[in-house]
């Protein structure tokens, strides 16, 4: 029996799992997780389209709103909370909702996700704008929750980016930016968890990662905005503080120490020769572009 859903039908190859030899098995499941990969590159043009149209609502002091049910639901809470540890973006700018609550993090909330109103309510709960981004996910495209949720954020006149694994769905027909990952069957036939699983967190990265970059949360390729909250992390500030200026392992730490471990103003001071105070106010006035700071910062202009 055959259905619309390419993620709930049935993979043609692979139809005798049970019987195959471990090396095999691990191989088999690595090899169609690949196509993962493939899919999210097919659909590069669709997630630059909507990172720039992300960008601008940001800038303005927009969220990110993730909603999902299920695995897809889990991968958005992910992505919204390794936004603060990793690039220093305001926690409350990046909220998940997760059909059932947070219990269903960890115990799937059976019924949760059918609710079309469910989804609309938990939305409008965080009182949306025209100023932000919701990004709803859903390997079928069709799951009522995140359906509900896309139309309050419309109405809200929100940004929405939908993410399924499902071309032609409802959820592409529900929002601005469509972002099909084409995975295709699962190997273990509907098992979402696997390759369309693993396309969604892969774009979830590449959507955040590409505005974190232009929000100038890195510099070159260093992860400069990091919150160096634990031994490792400040040992990550050091090194990042080193290679991007240069700078001995002495003069580095005792930029960071001044800066209360801020790489990106560690780096201005050590690159313009300034103050961790002027360092700020440089970085302040550039709205965070190391490259515009060390200008003023070195003309006396912050």
């Amino acid at each position: 029996m055959t259905t619309s859903s390419s993620t709930e039908s049935t993979h043609g190859e692979h139809q005798q799992l049970q019987g195959y030899d471990t090396p095999t098995l691990v191989s088999s499941l690595i090899g169609d997780q690949a196509r993962a990969a493939q899919a999210v590159a097919r659909a590069a043009p669709d997630l630059a389209a909507a990172v720039d149209a992300a960008l601008p609502l940001l800038q303005q002091g927009g969220r990110l709103l993730y909603v999902g049910a299920g695995t897809s639901g889990r991968l958005g809470v992910l992505d919204s909370v390794e936004l603060w540890p990793t690039f220093s973006w305001p926690r409350d700018r990046a909220v998940g909702l997760l059909a059932g609550g947070s219990q269903a993090m960890f115990v799937a909330v059976e019924g949760a996700e059918d609710r079309e109103d469910l989804g609309a309510q938990d939305l409008q709960a965080l009182q949306p704008t025209a100023s932000d981004v919701a990004v709803l996910i859903a390997a079928s495209g069709t799951t009522p929750y995140v359906l509900g949720a896309a139309r309050a954020a419309r109405e809200a006149g929100a940004l929405t980016v939908g993410v399924t694994n499902n071309a032609g769905s409802p959820l592409t027909q529900a929002v601005a930016h469509p972002v099909v990952l084409d995975t295709g069957p699962e190997m273990i036939s509907g098992s979402t968890r696997l390759k369309a699983g693993t396309a969604q967190k892969i774009a979830l990265n590449t959507f955040s990662s590409a505005l974190m970059v232009r929000l100038h949360k890195v510099w070159g390729n260093l992860m400069v905005d990091l919150q160096a909250t634990n031994h490792k992390l400040r040992a990550r500030a050091l090194r990042l503080t080193e290679l991007a200026t240069g700078a001995p392992t002495p003069q580095a730490q005792e930029a960071l120490s001044a800066s209360n471990y801020h790489v990106k103003t560690a780096i201005v001071m050590l690159r313009a020769g300034v103050s961790a105070d002027r360092a700020r106010d440089a970085l302040a006035a550039a709205q965070g572009n190391i490259e515009a700071a060390l200008k003023t910062a070195s003309t006396g202009q912050a």
